[in-house]
């Protein structure tokens, strides 16, 4: 399974778990379904995790869940940014301002990546 396709079965599988209630399509549709530029993004964001985790002789397992999906979270902001000159406020929320299902799937995102790479 490519980099990208991890980090979307990782997103997939955390909204599902976190997310009240019924989430929106576009929140759990496949790989395939998936625009291109989100695709570029997931791929790119794993690729910063698992560099992070490889950098940090995987001391990243000692990180809080907090740290973890606060490091998902900016590298996927940064992303946002180099696809959109204007995105969404949504797109771009700092931390603080994620809704906690959202906190929750990112940083087992971060963990699906860890486990990816070892």
């Amino acid at each position: 399974m490519s980099d990208g396709r991890i980090f979307r079965e990782a997103w997939i599988a955390g909204v599902s778990k976190h997310y009240p209630g019924e989430p929106k399509a576009g929140y759990i549709a496949p790989w395939n379904e998936t625009p291109a530029w989100e695709r570029e993004c997931a791929t790119a964001v794993f690729g910063q995790v698992r560099d992070f985790v490889r950098v940090s002789g995987g001391n990243t397992s000692k990180l809080t869940r907090e740290q973890k999906g606060r490091f998902v979270a900016t590298c996927w902001i940064a992303q946002i940014h180099k696809h959109f000159e204007d995105p969404k406020p949504g797109y771009v929320a700092d931390w603080a301002d994620l809704p906690s299902w959202q906190q929750e799937t990112d940083a087992d995102i971060f963990e699906a990546i860890e486990r990816a790479g070892s």
